[in-house]
Formats: structure tokens, C-alpha cells, sequence
């Protein structure tokens, strides 16, 4: 707990008045919490004042039309999501995961999976279950699930830690693609080892060693050392680099479908790539928490279905399509 000790023997306050200042914070006004809930006012106005005198802080600057959440105020607020979080997990457990999903979900991904793909399953997934308040971080480093009290983090790449629980969503592979001006300009290579010659786009990926290509095709896997002018740990901004010819990239095949398609890039050394799946970590397993489970199994639905989120796989002329 964030207050002192010897405050905690004085906490005398229900969870409904931590439900009530929580939904307060979040709308800034107690007469829209008191819409929300079917009371009034005064009633809100009272269980916030109950909470204040049993933590001994004021939680909200109060004006005449909107409240604002002091710092103590911001303090208590993330004290309760993790208290929340807590009850919730305890039902869980002790129900063996069986109940509705509720409570905050926080999940994690990268920039790009996140924008096109989790983001809009976990809008769906919103809709469906309204007791789900979800949280979605899109960040470009290896997280902290335990640490951060994160539920869910949305890789692409294999979950190497040992104390975490790995879920497969789908499975994917990367390619090497280049524009047709730089392959006209520099040639196309015909062995891996060719690539330390060429310019590459190196994406700085959170799963990945910074310039280092290890790729799989006809006669096993290889790795090389790729250099160049320009790298980003932003895979848009690689994919443009390349669309202007600056240089040769290696990207998932659901990232690059477009490109291909519409001729903007060219597939090279089409017979090899990189193992690229999807996985989701999380600290507990699927049968523990309810959320988790239903969370993981509708990015499995989404992401491998025909629905517009799904991941773009099929592309005549590349080895690594439908790997």
C-alpha cells in the first residue's frame, strides 16, 4: 500500500466506495457518476467524503461543475486498479478461471501489430465483453509482465522466458523484399552471404539481435551481418525507406502483403525467410484467469480467420508465404 502503516488499521471503507471514487476520476464530474450509477449527487459526494476521512487525504479539487483528481487522489487511484485486479483474480482462481471476464486487462504489442491488428480485435473483443476494461500499450522493448502488472504481451517471435506462459496466435514468417529501382540500381543477390554487400534497413526489433539475419531456406539456415545507411525501430518507416530504394528489408509477410502486391516491392532470395510467429505472453495460465483466456483465444480467432483483421498470408511466388 502506498499509505503509512499505521493508517491501515483505520482503513474502514467498503470496495463499492473505491468503485465509486474510481468511476468519479474517470468522468471528472459527480453528478455524471451519479447518472451512471442511478443515484445522486449527495450520494456520491458522501462516499467520496466516507473514503477521504478513512485514508486521511483529499482526493478531489472540487469545483463548481467538474472535480479533478488531486495527487494523493492519483496515488489511491492506482492502489485500487491493483486491489481490483487482485479480487479479481482471486474469484478466479478459486473459480478455476470459469467466470465472466472482468476487470482491467493490460496488454502490451509492438506499434505496428498493435495499430493494425490487436488494436481493432480488442475493440471487438470490448463489445463483447463490457465488464472488460482493456489498456493497450504499444511499445518497442521487452517488458516487464510482472514487474509493469501487465496480463498480456503480443510478440512476434517465440516467448524465451522461462517463468512466463506462452500462447501461440499465429504463425507468420518474415521476407526479404527490396523496390524494383534498387534491385535495376545494385542487383539482386543470389546467396545469403551476398547481403553484407548490399544496403539493408535494419530494424531495431525488440525480439531481435540489431543487424543480424539469421534466415532459413533450401540448404538450412544461415546468418549474416547486414550494414547500412539507414535503420529505424519503426517498421513503417523501414518499409518507406524501402519503397524509395534505399535498400533491401526483412519484414513479416503480413506487413509487406500490400507492397507486394501492388508491385511497390520485389521479393528477393524468395526462398528464404524468418520464422516470424505471433505468440502472447502472460505470467498465468489460461485455465487462472478468465480474461487472459478469452483475451488470447479471440486474437487466435481474429488473426487466423477470414475477418479484416486476419494476417495477410497469400502471395503466389514467395517461398515463405504459407510457411
Amino acid at each position: 500500500m502506498w499509505w503509512h502503516d499505521s493508517r491501515i488499521v483505520n482503513l474502514k471503507f467498503q470496495l463499492d466506495d473505491l468503485r465509486v471514487f474510481c468511476l468519479a476520476a474517470r468522468k471528472a464530474s459527480f453528478a455524471a457518476t451519479a447518472t451512471e450509477l442511478g443515484t445522486s449527487p449527495a450520494y456520491v459526494s458522501k462516499r467520496i467524503a466516507i473514503l477521504e476521512k478513512a485514508l486521511g487525504v483529499t482526493l478531489f479539487h472540487r469545483a463548481a461543475r467538474r472535480v479533478t483528481v488531486t495527487e494523493d487522489g492519483e496515488r489511491v487511484y492506482a492502489s485500487a486498479q491493483q486491489i481490483f485486479q487482485d479480487v479479481d483474480h482471486m474469484g478466479e482462481t478459486v473459480a478455476g478461471g470459469k467466470l465472466d471476464p472482468r476487470g482491467l486487462l493490460r496488454v502490451t504489442t509492438s506499434a505496428r501489430l498493435g495499430r493494425m491488428h490487436i488494436g481493432p480485435a480488442l475493440s471487438l473483443l470490448a463489445r463483447r465483453y463490457p465488464a472488460l476494461d482493456i489498456t493497450l500499450d504499444a511499445v518497442d522493448r521487452r517488458v516487464d509482465l510482472v514487474g509493469e502488472n501487465i496480463d498480456l504481451d503480443v510478440r512476434v517471435g517465440e516467448v524465451d522466458e522461462p517463468h512466463l506462459v506462452a500462447h501461440k496466435i499465429a504463425t507468420s514468417v518474415r521476407l526479404l523484399c527490396a523496390a524494383p529501382t534498387y534491385v535495376a540500381r545494385r542487383g539482386a543477390p543470389e546467396k545469403v552471404a551476398e547481403l553484407s554487400q548490399h544496403d539493408c534497413l535494419v530494424l531495431r526489433d525488440r525480439n531481435q539481435a540489431f543487424g543480424v539475419w539469421r534466415l532459413t531456406g533450401p540448404t538450412g539456415t544461415e546468418k549474416v551481418k547486414v550494414t547500412g545507411r539507414l535503420s529505424s525501430n519503426n517498421s513503417e518507416i523501414v518499409r518507406g525507406w524501402g519503397n524509395d530504394g534505399h535498400g533491401i528489408l526483412l519484414q513479416a509477410q503480413w506487413d509487406l502483403h500490400d507492397d507486394i502486391s501492388a508491385g511497390r516491392l520485389v521479393p528477393v532470395l524468395p526462398q528464404w525467410w524468418q520464422p516470424a510467429d505471433i505468440w502472447a505472453a502472460s505470467s498465468v495460465r489460461l485455465s487462472h484467469s478468465a480474461k487472459v483466456r478469452v483475451c488470447v483465444q479471440f486474437l487466435q480467432e481474429q488473426l487466423n480467420g477470414k475477418g479484416p483483421f486476419a494476417l495477410k498470408r497469400e502471395l503466389s511466388g514467395t517461398a515463405g508465404f504459407g510457411a
